[in-house]
């Protein structure tokens, strides 16, 4: 079924003429013809209905009278067509009466003109609906024109904000971990300086010790207050005491470094970066999380890392999608103490795995993580990373974290997020970047 292009007004308006005389129809379509229409013209009310499955015609000029099916029947059948309910219909007539003039318009018809016709009355409402019909659907055309920009302005503002939000969520949790991190470096500087110092103090300590014991044999008194405090032992132990306080220090040193490759602030352009060392800070951040609690075991998390090259990225935003991901891992491990006890949570694993690996065949990296928790449906899959969309219970879910993880992904570095899952089995989700700057694919 052709229809006319309604913004080409170069071409002839398409006027379809139904009536069962043949005279009428001669002196219409002459008429129509002389005015500079394209006219088709049909003897009944069921030949027009076929003809409008060939072609849509942009008016109707329909006589009510004719046998079988008689106009209003014809244009009631015409209105209820989806594809045929918008070409104006005006009635050819010879009554003029109330009622039928009242039940013409009540099927549908636009106009009418009573015979016998004057051919300038019916040439002027003829040019007249049809002025009124193009310029309803260009109206029409032009509406949801600007209904598809305001969609896509609007597409863009969602986008828009959820960079906002993204940038200012790095932002302060960023500032947070920074500050936290700078403020545990000063006493851990102090305590590295101050350690190295005692073990100074202490060796000479033990020097001036046995020289005085050399040359000053200990009477009585002080060979029982040494066995008293057994002296033996707290020369041998102090210096191991002195190395495990080293070794915490180091322990703290190495969480403020952590803290720092997590926090790290993105410049205008991207960067190399490990992803690994990303992903390490990020989980000693989640560590407090993944410990047993009075509901259920500790979490273990197994890391399966492959050889993987530094890449260019905005190491901070993929750290934002590290974080989002690993936390509802443990999310979805918390929300199973609602259905089972903690003896039953013993008998379940209770694991997340993190795994990386080299994709060369398409010039990627991969990182997959995986949890064994509920899994989730098909239709949660299919609308995970929607703007707003959560399975959390009121003010626990946002329903950002994972669109804003997918953008990070797919928009910011060119890559893909993915998920597997099956209920009852867990979920991975599939991060993929590729390696060169500039390249992506989905």
């Amino acid at each position: 079924m052709s229809k006319p292009n309604s913004l080409d007004r170069s071409n002839p308006a398409n006027i379809l003429v139904v009536d069962d005389t043949i005279a009428n129809l001669e002196v219409i379509v002459d008429t129509l013809t002389s005015a500079s229409y394209s006219v088709s013209a049909v003897t009944s009310g069921q030949r027009a209905l076929k003809q409008l499955q060939r072609q849509i015609p942009d008016l109707i000029l329909l006589d009510i009278q004719m046998p079988e099916m008689d106009g209003f029947e014809t244009c009631q059948k015409i209105k209820t067509h989806p594809e045929t309910a918008h070409i104006p219909v005006i009635f050819l007539t010879a009554l003029s009466d109330n009622n039928s003039i009242a039940q013409g318009f009540s099927v549908g018809a636009v106009d009418y003109i009573t015979k016998p016709f004057r051919e300038v009355e019916l040439l002027a409402r003829v040019q007249t609906h049809l002025n009124l019909h193009f310029l309803t659907e260009n109206l029409e055309q032009q509406v949801q024109h600007r209904t598809s920009a305001l969609q896509t302005a609007l597409e863009q503002v969602k986008q828009s904000q959820l960079k906002i939000i993204q940038s200012e969520k790095m932002a302060s949790l960023g500032n947070l971990v920074a500050g936290v991190a700078h403020e545990i470096n000063n006493p851990v500087g102090f305590l590295n300086g101050s350690l190295s110092n005692a073990q100074d103090y202490l060796q000479d300590l033990y020097e001036h010790l046995e020289l005085y014991q050399k040359h000053h044999p200990p009477g009585t008194a002080i060979q029982e207050h040494a066995a008293e405090i057994d002296i033996n032992f707290l020369l041998d132990d102090f210096p191991k005491l002195l190395q495990s306080m080293q070794g915490a220090t180091d322990r703290i040193q190495s969480i403020s470094n952590s803290l720092r490759t997590f926090s790290r602030a993105d410049t205008e352009n991207k960067v190399k970066a490990n992803l690994h060392a990303g992903l390490d800070s990020t989980l000693l951040i989640l560590k407090y999380r993944l410990k047993a609690n009075s509901l259920r075991p500790e979490i273990e998390v197994m890391k399966d890392y492959g050889e993987l090259p530094e890449i260019a990225c905005f190491p901070g935003q993929l750290n934002q999608v590290f974080m989002n991901i690993l936390a509802n891992a443990i999310d979805n491990y918390d929300e199973l103490t609602q259905q089972f006890s903690y003896k039953e949570l013993q008998n379940q694993p209770q694991k997340i795995k993190v795994t990386t690996t080299t994709l060369p065949d398409r010039g990627a990296i991969e990182i997959r993580i995986t949890d064994y928790g509920r899994g989730i449906s098909e239709d949660v899959r299919g609308r995970i990373f929607d703007r707003l969309f959560t399975t959390k219970e009121v003010g626990k879910g946002t329903g950002l974290g994972l669109a804003i993880a997918h953008q990070i992904v797919t928009e910011t570095h060119g890559g893909s997020l993915t998920v597997e899952s099956e209920v009852g089995h867990g979920s991975t989700f599939i991060i993929q970047l590729p390696l060169t700057q500039g390249e992506s694919y989905s």
